[in-house]
């Protein structure tokens, strides 16, 4: 299987600043690539493809020699960025999304990471020699495992400096069979319901963060542009969203691993059924970020040889999970009550036994509707 594993990196201020000299120029290739393709569609509605913008490498390195010091590979990947940009754009077009997203140019703050192959690094035990940059010292929490393929250093908005390995053939771990299958129903007022009653609490990190950024962005509003107070305030409230973020991460992961230990199949709803674009969510539901939760999940589970299986979300939490009636019921209703059987249980736990229930194919059908 494929795996990344990303470390803390250090190093002294020589090494540092090539890196970011690195990056500025791989910023300023995309930046023309994507000026170059903008220009050729409105003069002809012509296209340049990102193989015959590759071969222009070899003429911009001689027209600006400080190119010849970047690895060939690393340019490449810009360019390959970029047409990823592009294919995403118009993959996000052919489906009908309102914000279809165009790629835009990026400033010197937001290009931050290079990649590089197999080609122009080392790596000796705890450190990473990269040609023409220096050698980093890497924070190696874990051993590497499998064949690394590729490399990618990425600079971090409060100026922290990571590698990534992007491995092949890493070796599964299985975990032992526990028989047991589960179904989860996420929410806002709770994190997760599973079909054996248990809750996880929204733990609500940004909400609780909220009076700082607050503060710290008020900060930054008063700060002259261009001054250095103005990049002091600009890290301030960085590392704030960065710490909401790492505590969201490490939360994720954390119930994802207990699901997995605990459970053979794992029943979730479809991704589908729900708006996947980021910007119609509200905040609790960007605080809460349920994508996120799941594609870690579908991760962990792939490596323990477990499963993740998705089911329709429609009715999930109106249908009655003992006899099938339909019970209509809007979002401000928390208690599932049936007049017909009298079942009466939480709302999402009746959820979350709808999803088992449709997971493992014997799902009741709901001979009526109660007003």
């Amino acid at each position: 299987m494929k795996k990344s594993f990303k470390y803390r990196l250090q190093a002294n201020t020589l090494t540092i600043g090539r890196a970011k000299y690195w990056l500025d120029l791989c910023g300023d290739i995309y930046n023309t690539a994507l000026e170059q393709r903008i220009t050729i569609y409105r003069q002809n509605k012509g296209f340049i493809s990102c193989y015959d913008q590759e071969k222009q490498l070899p003429e911009l390195k001689n027209a600006f020699p400080e190119y010849k010091e970047i690895d060939a590979q690393v340019l490449q990947n810009v360019l390959e960025r970029l047409d990823g940009a592009y294919a995403g754009f118009f993959r996000r077009v052919k489906n009908g999304d309102e914000k279809a997203g165009f790629p835009r140019f990026k400033s010197r703050n937001r290009y931050d990471s290079f990649t590089l192959k197999q080609n122009g690094w080392r790596l000796e035990g705890k450190h990473l020699t990269i040609n023409k940059i220096g050698t980093f010292k890497l924070k190696l929490s874990r051993p590497i495992e499998g064949d690394i393929k590729t490399i990618t250093i990425h600079r971090t908005s409060t100026d922290k400096w990571f590698v990534t390995f992007s491995c092949d053939n890493v070796a599964e771990k299985p975990l032992s069979k526990t028989g047991k299958a589960i179904g989860i129903d996420v929410g806002c007022e709770s994190f997760l319901t599973t079909s054996d009653g248990e809750k996880v609490e929204n733990p609500r990190f940004f909400k609780k963060s909220q009076d700082t950024l607050t503060k710290r962005q008020q900060r930054l509003s008063r700060r002259a542009k261009g001054s250095h107070r103005r990049k002091k305030a600009r890290v301030l409230v960085a590392k704030a969203h960065e710490k909401v973020r790492n505590q969201r991460e490490d939360f994720h992961f954390k119930v994802a691993n207990q699901l997995i230990r605990e459970n053979d199949t794992i029943f979730i709803e479809k991704m589908n059924s729900w708006n996947s674009d980021y910007h119609s969510l509200n905040r609790s539901m960007r605080d809460v970020a349920w994508f996120e939760f799941f594609n870690i999940l579908r991760f962990k589970a792939a490596e323990a040889g477990r499963e993740v299986a998705e089911v329709p979300a429609k009715d999930t939490s109106q249908l009655c999970s003992q006899c099938g009636a339909r019970v209509p019921k809007d979002l401000s209703v928390r208690i599932h009550s049936c007049p017909l059987c009298g079942l009466t249980i939480d709302r999402d736990f009746n959820a979350a036994l709808n999803i088992l229930n449709l997971g493992l194919g014997h799902s009741p059908q709901a001979p009526c509707t109660v007003a």
